[in-house]
């Protein structure tokens, strides 16, 4: 048993109001978590770098080569223990996270020591953006309006990277993102008449928009 099966609904903190349903549910590929929030590929090019830069300079001050190779090789513990602890994390935060999509507002439930959930109405999100990632993966960042801002320590990692100063909420490396971003931009139209902005083919690592305010609904 988990703090989650209290959830009268998984992935929401309560019971869905008459005439609300859910639209879509998810959570973050934990392997593409890692390495796209988690950065486990760059730590390991990093202590692979360092290895092979002690192993070299090792020999190059004149120590046999199987020595300077046994040298180098103490910082090994190290290096899997920071890339395994990183993909722990990252493997723990995609077990708990739910990305929820309802006729109505998204909600982000995630925490591994404090659960929290965070509900974000169709009205106050302003538009969103998919960066496409391999595989069909993807993030889903969403704009909201000024002056409606969550602080990014609170979202973190579910919070698109760079962004200080106006972090936007972000469901991180989703199976099938174009899918649910066609789901997200549906159902916001539905209720607060978005008009969706369609791009063509995605560029992999690119960002496209989603959809903007119809001047309608202004």
């Amino acid at each position: 048993m988990s703090e989650h099966d209290f959830e009268p609904i998984r992935g929401l903190p309560g019971n869905l109001p008459e005439g609300e349903s859910i639209v879509w549910q998810g959570a973050p590929n934990w392997w593409m978590l890692a390495k796209q929030a988690y950065h486990v590929r760059a730590v390991a090019l990093y202590f692979a770098a360092m290895l092979t830069w002690r192993t070299i300079n090792a020999i190059s001050g004149g120590q046999p080569a199987v020595s300077a190779v046994e040298t180098a090789l103490g910082v090994a513990p190290l290096a899997l223990a920071a890339v395994g602890i990183l993909t722990l994390f990252a493997w723990m935060n995609s077990r708990t996270t739910v990305y929820t999509i309802t006729t109505k507002r998204v909600v982000l439930r995630f925490g591994i020591a404090i659960p929290k959930a965070i509900n974000i109405p169709f009205g106050i999100i302003e538009g969103a953006a998919i960066k496409s990632l391999p595989q069909g993966a993807g993030d889903i960042a969403m704009t909201l309006k000024a002056p409606n801002k969550i602080a990014l320590l609170q979202l973190w990692p579910h919070v698109r990277p760079w962004n200080l100063a106006q972090p936007q909420p972000t469901f991180r490396a989703i199976s099938s993102a174009q899918s649910v971003a066609e789901a997200l931009s549906t159902a916001m139209r539905a209720e607060v008449q978005i008009e969706l902005t369609r791009a063509s083919t995605p560029v992999r690592g690119a960002t496209l928009p989603l959809g903007r305010p119809n001047a309608a609904a202004a």
